[in-house]
C-alpha cells in the first residue's frame, strides 16, 4: 500500500462492489472510498477511515453516492470476421436446417470466405463498433479469438486486427488462437491433414511474432474429435501456451475433463458437461464460461449444470460469444440479464461473472476483475442504487464513467 502522499486519484461519496468474494456476495462497501495511484488501487475502505491525503495534489473524485464496480470483462468473442450472417438466420426461421443452409454456401464457410477476402483495415474497421458498443457498456478488458481464416495468411491477419484494436480503444485485448475452429473446405474430410497445418504451421508462426496468449479448440461432433483437440493441446503446450477448450456445447466428449490434464483455464458452453469433467476442472482450477447468448440464439433447450457447478464451487464466467452465426450480441448488460433468467443464476453471480471470474478465465486473476488494493485501476461508474440492476434491466445504460489503468477513458455516458 502506497503513502497518501503518493495518490493521484481518489474517488469518495461512492458505494463499492468489490467482487472481492467470488460469486457468494458483491464485496460492498457502503459509504466509500477508494484511491489510485500509478494505475492501480491503493487504498479502499469506508470514506470515514480515510487517512490524511494532500489535497491540492490529490483529484477528488465526487461519486455522488453511486456505485463503483471493476471494469467488466467480457472473456469469449469471435469480434473479428468479415460479412454477416442475416441471410443465414432468415432462412433459419423459415425451415431450412443447419445442412440445407450449409449446402447453399453459408454456415462458418461464408464466414471464412468474406473474413479471407476483407483486408486488415476492412476487418478493423467491422471489429470496431463491435468493440466499442462493449467499451461503452463498461467493458475494458475483452478476449478475442481467431478461427475465420483457417489457414496460416488468414489467421495471422484476424490477430493482427485483433491486436490493432487495442490501439483503437482504451480497452485491454487478449488474443486466443483458434486455428481448430472447424474444417475449411480445401480440407474437406482431412482433418488430421489440415491440423498438421494448424500445428506445424500456424501455431509456430503465431508464437514467434507473439500474436497469442491462448490456445483454442473446437471439440464437439462437428468440429474436432477428442484425439485430434490432445494434439493441439500437445502442441500449444510445446509452445508454453495456456489451452481454453470450446466443450460440451452440443454433447459430451470428455473434452473438459482432457482439458483438465492439461490445466486449462476455462471449459467453454458446456450445456452437456457432467460431473466427471466438473470434478475435473474444479481439481484443476479451470473456469466454467457460460454462453447465454449462444443458448437464446439457437433456442437450445439443454441448460448447463449450474446446480453441480455450485456444489464443487468451479467458477463460472459469463461472456457474449459475439460471433456472426451464433450469438451476434455485442451487449454484456443483456448477458447478465440472461445469465439470471435462463439459467438462474443470482445476480452476485452473474457479475462475478463478467468480473473477478471472467478475469480467472483469462488468466488475469491476480490483476483485474476485483476492487482490491494492487490491482489495476480498470473502474466502472454506475448510476445505480444497488449492484442488482446491472442485472435486472438492459437497454438503458447505466454507466456514468469508466477509468481504464487509473485514467478517465469514458464520462457521461449516461
Amino acid at each position: 500500500m502506497t503513502n497518501s502522499k503518493d495518490w493521484q486519484s481518489l474517488y469518495i461519496n461512492v458505494n463499492l462492489a468489490t467482487m472481492s468474494d467470488g460469486s457468494n456476495s458483491y464485496g460492498e462497501i457502503n459509504q466509500g472510498a477508494l484511491a489510485i495511484a500509478e494505475g492501480k488501487i491503493v487504498w479502499l475502505g469506508k470514506e470515514a477511515d480515510l487517512p490524511v491525503y494532500d489535497t491540492r495534489k490529490v483529484k477528488v473524485i465526487d461519486g455522488k453516492g453511486q456505485w463503483l464496480s471493476p471494469g467488466l470483462i467480457d472473456c469469449h468473442t469471435h469480434l473479428v470476421y468479415g460479412g454477416n450472417r442475416a441471410n443465414e438466420f432468415e432462412m433459419r426461421l423459415q425451415g431450412k436446417s443447419y445442412q440445407e443452409i450449409a449446402n447453399a454456401g453459408g454456415g462458418i464457410v461464408s464466414t471464412v470466405t468474406a473474413t479471407r477476402k476483407a483486408s486488415e483495415q476492412e476487418l478493423l474497421a467491422s471489429a470496431l463498433p463491435r468493440l466499442t458498443a462493449l467499451h461503452q457498456q463498461g467493458v475494458t478488458t475483452v478476449e478475442i479469438k481467431s478461427g475465420y481464416g483457417l489457414d496460416t495468411v488468414n489467421e495471422i491477419k484476424m490477430l493482427n486486427v485483433a491486436g490493432l484494436l487495442a490501439d483503437e480503444l482504451p480497452v485491454t485485448i487478449k488474443r486466443t488462437f483458434l486455428g481448430a475452429h472447424a474444417l475449411p473446405t480445401e480440407f474437406k474430410d482431412d482433418a488430421d491433414g489440415y491440423l498438421d497445418i494448424v500445428c506445424d504451421e500456424m501455431l509456430p508462426q503465431v508464437v514467434s511474432e507473439n500474436l497469442a496468449d491462448a490456445v483454442d479448440v473446437f471439440c464437439e461432433g462437428i468440429g474436432f474429435s477428442l484425439e485430434q483437440t490432445k494434439r493441439v493441446f500437445d502442441a500449444a503446450q510445446l509452445h508454453n501456451l495456456p489451452i481454453k477448450v470450446h466443450a460440451e456445447q452440443l454433447s459430451n466428449l470428455g473434452a473438459s475433463e482432457l482439458a483438465a490434464n492439461y490445466n486449462a483455464l476455462s471449459s467453454d458452453h458446456i450445456e452437456f458437461l457432467d460431473e466427471a469433467g466438473i470434478k475435473a476442472m474444479k481439481k484443476s482450477g479451470m473456469t466454467a464460461v457460460l454462453l447465454p447468448g449462444a443458448f437464446y440464439f439457437l433456442r437450445e433447450t439443454q441448460l448447463p449444470p449450474i446446480e453441480l457447478l455450485r456444489k464443487y464451487q468451479v467458477p463460472m464466467a459469463i461472456a457474449t460469444d459475439a460471433n456472426p452465426g451464433t450469438s451476434p450480441i455485442h451487449n454484456i448488460h443483456l448477458m447478465l440479464n440472461m445469465a439470471c433468467t435462463l439459467f438462474r443464476l443470482t445476480p452476485s453471480e452473474a457479475l462475478a461473472g463478467i468480473t473477478c471470474h471472467g478475469a480467472k478465465a483469462l488468466g488475469l486473476a491476480e490483476s483485474k476483475g476485483q476492487l482490491a488494493v494492487g490491482y489495476d485501476a480498470d473502474i466502472a461508474l454506475w448510476n445505480i442504487s444497488q449492484p442488482a440492476e446491472l442485472c435486472y434491466q438492459f437497454g438503458v445504460n447505466p454507466l456514468s464513467s469508466l477509468m481504464q489503468d487509473g485514467q478517465q477513458v469514458l464520462t457521461n455516458v449516461s
